[in-house]
């Protein structure tokens, strides 16, 4: 376990590897666990680096710092004490939007950004989610609603600071990312389940199509919310195409093992 104190608060990360970096930030449901297979397949080729937002997993629980400010701080600083030079940016539900904000931000700073089972909105939020409330139980709330695959990650979850997920959605709630998207330099690559029972994701499904050079959306058609978990494989072999410092969104094949579902 790796550790570094960021504004008088602990930040658990992990990295290995070598290479170009990636950067991996998690979303509500979960910790920077969930991408331990995907951080073994890219670090043949890359540096990774995961870390614990604020209220997540293994990081400061003890202030509520949940807001837009709070957690751009966190990833800023974070990239500074660490030397990481334009990285691949994976962001996952909360995660993308922290790293398409960061990008509006700190557009120098960034090489590119996979945002995975992202929200343009927050009304595209199953209302279990986007309802949560300080003082509820996640472990109540996951028992009659199982947006999780895997028990590690649902422990995880259920690990998260009580206001943490509440807090951040409101930071964000009234932000359109679409807005955000057109205001980005670098290349975006959005992946969803098409499955995302989490993310309702038919609106984000077409935001290529509105005459944005700098975007592609690619559907996995048997992913639910956790594409990295549920389809590791093809996953994984989309971000190392993404990665690669010559590739560009027009060279990224669409091969059949991730082709998106048919309009």
């Amino acid at each position: 376990m790796s550790a570094v104190m960021i504004d008088g608060g602990i930040v658990h990360y992990e990295a290995f590897g070598r290479g170009t970096p990636i950067l991996y930030i998690h979303g509500w449901l979960g910790s920077w666990r969930y991408w331990m297979q995907c951080m073994d397949s890219m670090a043949v080729e890359h540096r990774v680096y995961a870390l614990d937002l604020w209220g997540f997993g293994d990081s400061d629980k003890a202030k509520k710092r949940f807001n837009r400010d709070d957690y751009l701080g966190l990833i800023d600083i974070f990239i500074q004490e660490m030397g990481i030079r334009k990285p691949v940016i994976v962001g996952h539900a909360l995660g993308a939007w922290i790293a398409i904000d960061y990008a509006v931000h700190y557009p120098d700073k960034i090489g590119k950004i996979m945002a995975v089972s992202l929200p343009l909105i927050a009304d595209q939020i199953d209302r279990r989610l986007l309802t949560f409330q300080e003082g509820s139980s996640l472990a109540k709330l996951f028992r009659w609603w199982n947006p999780i695959p895997d028990k590690e990650i649902e422990h995880e979850a259920e690990r998260t600071a009580e206001s943490a997920i509440h807090l951040s959605l409101n930071a964000f709630r009234n932000v359109n990312f679409e807005y955000k998207i057109r205001h980005i330099a670098c290349n975006v690559l959005i992946v969803c389940g098409e499955k995302d029972e989490v993310i309702d994701v038919n609106a984000t499904r077409n935001i290529d199509n509105d005459g944005l050079e700098n975007v592609k959306y690619i559907g996995l058609s048997g992913s639910k919310h956790f594409p990295m978990v549920d389809q590791g494989k093809k996953f994984n072999r989309l971000l190392k195409d993404f990665a690669d410092k010559k590739a560009t969104l027009e060279s990224l094949q669409l091969k059949e093992e991730w082709r998106r579902r048919t309009r």
